[in-house]
């Protein structure tokens, strides 16, 4: 979904806005279930091996985003 979202977004494609909000919305649904994971009996384990990975897709989507704003 992601890597969908950021080829389109950089063709200018007519789907890169609909694939965008796809992607944000993906990320926000993902941040909630990490959240409710590190609420969990082993949530420090899941914060320290997908936390990471969490803040990048998130600073992905951001940039993509502002990508498609410059243009």
């Amino acid at each position: 979904m992601f890597e969908i979202a950021s080829e389109e977004t950089d063709k200018k494609s007519v789907y890169a806005e609909d694939d965008r909000q796809a992607a944000r919305e993906e990320l926000d649904s993902l941040k909630e279930a990490f959240e409710a994971a590190v609420q969990g009996a082993n949530g420090e384990e899941v914060r320290r091996r997908v936390g990471n990975r969490i803040r990048e897709l998130e600073q992905g989507v951001v940039a993509m985003e502002e990508r498609a704003m410059e243009d």
